[in-house]
């Protein structure tokens, strides 16, 4: 017996290819975080499949806000970091 559903993965490439007119329309520098974004989403693919909820965008949407949280972080941690390393020169 087969899926009724589709994955999410397959999901996702779909919805991408559906704004693929809008990835083009963007200006060349812009297009790169377009990417970002859907792979963020990608990254958390194997959750989003183990949630499986009834609107797959639901699960787009979190995993592209867990991937800027997590870049945020990073961030934060590289300032702090950073900062830190200030105070340490005499």
């Amino acid at each position: 017996m087969g899926r009724t559903t589709p994955t999410y993965r397959r999901f996702l490439d779909a919805y991408e290819a559906d704004w693929g007119d809008y990835r083009r329309a963007l200006r060349r520098e812009r297009r790169d975080d377009f990417d970002r974004l859907f792979e963020g989403a990608a990254a958390a693919a194997h959750a989003a499949g183990l949630q499986n909820p009834p609107d797959p965008l639901e699960a787009v949407y979190l995993s592209m806000l867990v991937a800027h949280e997590t870049e945020l972080r990073r961030l934060r941690e590289r300032v702090a970091a950073l900062e830190g390393a200030e105070d340490d020169d005499p």
